[in-house]
């Protein structure tokens, strides 16, 4: 795998070498569209980097371009793809597999040594709380519509959301987001506001959300709860 790195890396360097020959300016159609097609496909082949060829690549793309001989008859190539297709299937599924045992354990792991700290509460579900401000107004039920500013962080304080990034609070019913929360808004007044620290099966659990939630992943939310609708 790192000899084939190189190999892109090396590639690379030639087609930017050649960019920079040509001024590194795309100015007629053809050269745009061109740009673009090669930026797309690069994107879709991006993951697959460590596993390809990228000589045998491009004059695969070449060959088919120019209709020259090819290496492989069109059944051969269906097939090889078909193998591909599964080879990179069952490492997907072994990494992502491996993540969700990392994201456990050191969930686990910082829930533990969380637990110990002052001012945190752990309920019987396993989630945790920190009080940073108890606020002075109603507490609402699962029935409730509430509007919140909020922020979402990973343990290695990687930001997934923010409300307070995007500038204005949300409003949602307490039993339409993950359990955790829902548990925690209930425990709240207006005006109050709270450190979460949310275990994985009170949160997206295996599943995971979007492309920075990953499996099994605990979760911190700062929760600033404004009003009850």
């Amino acid at each position: 795998m790192t000899g084939q790195r190189a190999l892109v890396g090396l590639m690379l360097s030639v087609l930017a070498a050649a960019s920079c020959a040509r001024g590194g300016k795309l100015t007629s159609t053809t050269e745009k569209a061109s740009y673009a097609i090669g930026l797309d496909v690069g994107a879709s082949l991006q993951r697959f980097q460590d596993e390809l060829d990228l000589p045998l690549l491009i004059q695969g793309l070449t060959d088919q371009l120019n209709d020259r001989e090819k290496l492989l008859t069109p059944e051969e190539a269906n097939a090889v793809l078909q193998e591909f297709a599964t080879l990179m299937q069952q490492q997907s599924i072994e990494e992502r597999d491996g993540l969700m045992e990392k994201n456990m354990v050191e969930g686990q792991a910082f829930l533990a040594e969380n637990s110990t700290k002052s001012g945190v509460v752990t309920t019987e579900s396993g989630l945790q709380y920190l009080m940073l401000t108890e606020g002075d107004g109603a507490t609402p039920v699962a029935t409730d519509q509430v509007t919140v500013h909020y922020r979402g962080t990973l343990l290695d304080d990687t930001v997934f959301d923010s409300s307070y990034d995007r500038g204005e609070p949300v409003t949602f019913p307490v039993n339409g987001v993950i359990p955790g929360w829902t548990e925690a808004l209930q425990l709240m007044k207006v005006g109050g506001k709270y450190r979460l620290f949310i275990p994985a099966d009170l949160a997206y659990g295996e599943q995971g959300a979007g492309a920075d939630i990953g499996p099994n992943a605990t979760l911190i939310f700062e929760v600033e709860l404004l009003a009850i609708q």
